[in-house]
């Protein structure tokens, strides 16, 4: 098995080789860096962009990945380098440049107008116009169409705070390449998506790439890189490791060269011990439109997984027993109803919950992470009308060392963390609370494979601490890597379960997408 350092040479002659190839470059960097006043965040990078290309780019969180995507598109201005195009150098002050000369860029937060239609998004800022007056058939008309190449179901007259979280992503997708471009940047396209989606996403990018157009793509996703990419460039610590010819990786190769180390096992060794005693029982939990009779239990320091496909009801079902939709049925935790149309009863009764979307609902990402650390508990660090700062700022300190949130200055606001140090943090708010049931909807979404491997350390430690664990996620192989026991949601429903030899992708997908008959040859095991 080759070591970090042979894949590094390998990755430098890999340079030379296909710089030697290279004529015309889509676009040029030239030992581009960034630096935010005395910090260094991107130092000499140097790579070219191809057409007819996918580049992918990958490195953990905090290796400037995301810098550098925002210098090329015009974002951020760069301290050092130089970006060039065609024959001569271009600088871009506003990403709108960077749009005129061809490059386009999905971002991995979803930035749309919650009040506006899917087709007033689609077209925000370069309406369609018809004798003087916004031509809104027209826009729906292409709206309609571009989604409909994305796989996207949603209607161009649906208002985005009414559609989806994969839906908006597609939407998203669907405004960058109205553009002329040369290049697309996918920035984590498919954080939030799932099965047919990514596979619907690929095809699109893979279409791209034949006609011509130069793609570069960043994700955490190592199996979708690996499926993907013509070259691959590893960043680390905001320094160049190399580039590789994407056939040449495999993924674990990926990881070793993203964290510098060779890495153990992915997921903590599972505990051989009987599960006894249950925890919280659900029963019948109806949430309108998304989820119906559902029944299940949980036992004692289990860690339970819900999977299916992206509208299966698996996040609405988890809010609905949150008291953060309006739910019908009944839970109970240790016997005791709780009131599910109440979600600080829910917390009162000890169940924590992690929001699938961290940015949007979980943190307040322009605030300090002191505050954010304590929201979910202020009666125990601001009594009354007294603010206890000390406090505050003790138990910040405890859980950056406990969680290992990595950060230079404890002073910035959360929106400054890397997404997988934002993930620690929102699980060190959810269990200051001490509850007795932690609920993590998407525990890895866009965080690296390092702190993927922290994440379900930290899982595992808490059910040997005598806590239970419910995992709902979207990618299987996290599931059966990390569960006891995996629940199935088909429309809505619970299609089956599978737990010990029978966890397996199959076993999993058969149930999340077979109709009623195969489902139940695939059975509850």
């Amino acid at each position: 098995m080759p070591n970090v350092v042979s894949i590094e040479r390998r990755g430098r002659e890999d340079v030379r080789e296909i710089g030697e190839a290279v004529r015309h470059p889509v676009l040029r960097a030239s030992a581009l860096s960034k630096q935010y006043g005395p910090v260094t965040v991107l130092s000499d990078i140097t790579l070219d962009i191809l057409p007819g290309e996918i580049h992918a780019i990958i490195g953990e969180n905090g290796a400037g990945k995301s810098t550098f995507m925002r210098l090329l598109s015009g974002y951020a201005e760069p301290t050092g380098g130089s970006l060039s195009m065609g024959t001569g150098e271009v600088r871009f002050a506003k990403p709108e440049q960077a749009q005129e000369a061809g490059i386009v860029l999905v971002h991995q937060e979803i930035l749309l107008a919650d009040g506006l239609t899917v087709a007033e998004n689609v077209f925000l800022g370069r309406e369609m116009m018809r004798n003087g007056v916004v031509d809104d058939k027209t826009m729906r008309r292409l709206t309609a169409e571009k989604l409909a190449e994305l796989g996207c179901v949603a209607s161009p007259n649906a208002l985005v705070r009414d559609i989806s979280l994969a839906d908006r992503q597609l939407v998203q997708i669907a405004r960058a390449l109205l553009d002329d471009y040369k290049l697309v940047i996918f920035d984590e396209p498919t954080a939030v998506l799932t099965g047919e989606e990514v596979d619907r996403l690929l095809v699109i990018i893979l279409r791209l790439r034949a006609q011509g157009a130069a793609i570069l793509y960043i994700s955490h996703r190592l199996d979708e890189v690996q499926r993907l990419a013509d070259k691959v460039t590893v960043l680390r610590d905001g320094k160049m490791v190399g580039t590789y010819p994407g056939q040449t990786l495999s993924q674990m190769d990926m990881a070793r060269l993203m964290v510098g180390r060779d890495l153990s096992a992915l997921y903590p060794p599972k505990r051989a011990h009987a599960l006894t005693g249950t925890i919280l029982a659900v029963r019948n939990l109806t949430v309108p439109g998304f989820a119906r009779d559902v029944s299940f239990d949980v036992r004692k320091s289990e860690i339970l997984g819900f999977a299916g496909m992206i509208g299966a009801g698996r996040t609405e079902l988890f809010e609905g027993i949150m008291g953060l939709r309006p739910a019908s049925g009944s839970v109970e935790l240790l016997g005791k109803s709780i009131d599910i149309h109440s979600p600080r009863a829910a917390l009162d009764a000890g169940i924590g919950y992690l929001t699938e979307d961290r940015k949007g609902k979980g943190l307040l990402l322009h605030e300090r992470l002191a505050p954010n650390l304590t929201l979910s508990a202020l009666g125990r660090f601001h009594p009354g009308l007294l603010v206890r700062r000390r406090r505050e700022q003790e138990a910040l300190t405890e859980a950056v060392n406990q969680y290992d949130i990595r950060v230079k200055d404890i002073g910035v606001n959360a929106g400054q963390l890397s997404g997988g140090n934002q993930q620690k943090l929102l699980l060190a708010k959810v269990l200051l609370t001490n509850p007795s049931v932690v609920v993590i909807d998407e525990p890895t979404r866009g965080i690296d494979i390092a702190n993927k491997a922290q994440i379900y350390a930290f899982i595992q430690q808490l059910v040997s601490q005598g806590k239970t664990c419910i995992v709902v996620s979207s990618e299987m192989q996290e599931l059966i890597g990390i569960c006891d026991r995996i629940v199935v949601m088909r429309e809505g429903s619970i299609a089956g379960e599978v737990s010990g030899e029978a966890m397996t992708e199959h076993a999993v997908a058969l149930l999340a997408t077979s109709d009623t008959a195969a489902s139940n040859e695939g059975g509850r095991r």
